[in-house]
């Protein structure tokens, strides 16, 4: 007698789930890593290309001297002591002078205000400076406000409205001069720039570069909050 065929017992049915994600939740995973890579990449690249083309133009204007027969020449404040100008403040107002000279204005507008405990506004001292450069008292408008840039433009342009004059030339160091155009004209000038050649901004390589990078800062900085940046030991605020 042979015996039994014995057949494999089957296997008892399982309640359990596959372990993992599926294909298609794995797909649409790489799918939003990729799309959120082009996003940061592309957040990065059009930041470099806002940076590398705002710190191009502050280096190209600040090469352009805006000279042209104009209303006021206007005079940006630096820091002064006792009523003497600074470095910085001398080389501006003698270029101003110089401008003056040409006949491109019939009135230089010295702007600035002064510290607490100060004798004299930056915008005093700027006005002295230029009578004992030769430039005619009458000549000149002293507005002694705005412990920026902002503030001072802001300054004169109610000033030129008070006077009804509209147009003017602005002298500040070159790496400023993108900047203090920008401000003007939203202040309501019709403004160029001219900017000085000599004094301490413009002595070296390192000094020339450092204020092309801080200018390009404050420049980004005025255009997102429309405000001005603080620098107040130079009057590049």
């Amino acid at each position: 007698m042979s015996a039994p065929i014995r057949r494999p017992a089957p296997e008892p049915p399982t309640d359990r789930l596959p372990t993992g994600p599926a294909p298609t939740d794995r797909r649409r995973a790489r799918t939003g890593l990729t799309w959120l890579r082009r996003l940061l990449l592309g957040t990065l690249l059009m930041g470099a290309v806002v940076l590398g083309g705002t710190l191009f133009r502050v280096w190209e204007v600040a090469r352009v001297d805006g000279d042209r027969p104009v209303d006021a020449i206007v005079v940006l404040g630096a820091a002064q002591y006792d009523g003497e100008p600074s470095p910085i403040l001398a080389a501006r107002l003698r270029h101003a002078a110089a401008l003056y000279e040409q006949g491109l204005a019939p009135r230089i507008v010295t702007v600035g205000g002064g510290r607490a405990g100060d004798e004299y506004t930056e915008a005093q001292a700027g006005t002295r400076y230029l009578v004992r450069q030769g430039v005619p008292a009458t000549a000149i408008t002293t507005v002694g406000e705005g412990s920026d840039t902002l503030g001072s433009l802001k300054a004169v342009s109610a000033r030129a409205r008070q006077d009804g004059w509209e147009s003017a030339l602005v002298v500040s160091d070159p790496w400023h001069s993108l900047r203090a155009r920008t401000m003007a004209r939203d202040s309501g000038l019709a403004a160029w720039t001219s900017p000085t050649r000599s004094g301490p901004v413009v002595q070296t390589r390192e000094t020339q570069a450092k204020y092309i990078l801080r200018e390009t800062a404050a420049l980004l900085y005025y255009r997102l909050t429309h405000a001005s940046a603080e620098t107040t030991d130079t009057g590049l605020g």
